[in-house]
């Protein structure tokens, strides 16, 4: 554990100096050029840190069947349609899932290796109200965009006054929670001051850059390749050169098969506005197994002898 803290610091402390490496892309090129290598980004890091989800399921699998492989891969599959059926059905109702999901592992993902010594569901609701309250700093920053998408897939037009009242109710949430961790954590108290620092950073981000490239650089920098770090190190036991190789061996390709579906949606949906929708749309259904396979392999991780 002492082993991973430092390894992910030293992560974080790179990822403050590319997310000023973004910020000096933003002042240097266009907003065009900025959402066309936002996407680029998220096609090839973004998309890959969630390609293999199948091999850590086999990883975490305690029980081995006789066709795990197809089992695990339908599993998966059908969660991933009725996620696409869920935003064709309710699209307002799987964009809020999407939201409230995506929170929570973001969250998960910042938070975990850290040791703060608190219960289970104060974790939890750390988890989730910090990786809201980063997506919220998104919105509240960028909201004529927010707006722009959010009309694209639900058809409804979300008023500007909500974006900023939910973003103002949920860093009172958070205020509130930060006082008792500070009660209660003294390693919580110890970081603090790095916390909000990074806070600072993703409003500075957030603010200069558009919707696309901010979350960009949030989510390729401080989401993507941590994660891709813990995985390979739950998954082959070591981050090095030929385990990060045959990790991205191993994830080849469901990244090719998810860039082709990808690829067919913007032959068919050309209009910008239709292709943010189904790309949004895409990345949701995909994130909601995604999330529960990486919350599962946390839970995992408890279970195993400290390093």
């Amino acid at each position: 554990m002492i082993i991973l803290k430092f390894y992910m610091d030293k992560i974080n402390n790179i990822s403050i100096l590319l997310s000023f490496l973004g910020l000096w892309i933003t002042s240097m090129f266009s907003g065009d050029f900025e959402i066309i290598l936002g996407f680029l980004l998220i096609f090839s890091f973004g998309i890959l840190h969630g390609s293999n989800d199948i091999l850590l399921i086999h990883s975490i699998s305690i029980t081995k069947t006789k066709y795990p492989f197809i089992r695990v891969l339908a599993t998966y599959l059908i969660i991933v349609l009725a996620a696409v059926i869920l935003f064709y059905i309710l699209p307002s109702t799987g964009l809020v899932l999407f939201i409230l999901f995506s929170a929570y592992h973001f969250g998960e993902q910042h938070w975990e290796y850290r040791t703060l010594n608190i219960s289970k569901y104060l974790k939890n609701t750390l988890y989730f109200v910090y990786g809201l309250l980063v997506l919220q700093l998104l919105f509240v920053l960028n909201p004529i965009d927010v707006i722009k998408v959010v009309f694209s897939i639900t058809g409804h037009t979300l008023h500007r006054a909500f974006i900023i009242y939910s973003f103002v109710a949920n860093s009172i949430v958070f205020i509130l929670i930060t006082i008792v961790l500070v009660m209660e954590s003294d390693y919580f108290k110890a970081i603090l001051l790095k916390e909000l620092l990074y806070l600072v950073i993703f409003t500075i981000i957030f603010k200069v850059s558009t919707l696309i490239w901010g979350f960009t650089i949030y989510f390729i920098l401080w989401h993507s390749i941590p994660s891709l770090y813990e995985q390979v190190n739950f998954i082959y036991g070591a981050f090095n050169k030929k385990n990060v190789f045959q990790y991205c061996k191993k994830s080849f390709p469901y990244w090719v098969l998810s860039l082709i579906g990808i690829g067919i949606v913007y032959v068919i949906f050309k209009e910008e506005k239709i292709f943010y929708a189904i790309f949004f749309s895409f990345i949701a259904a995909v994130t909601f197994p995604h999330t529960l396979v990486i919350n599962k392999m946390f839970a995992h991780k408890k279970t195993q002898p400290n390093e």
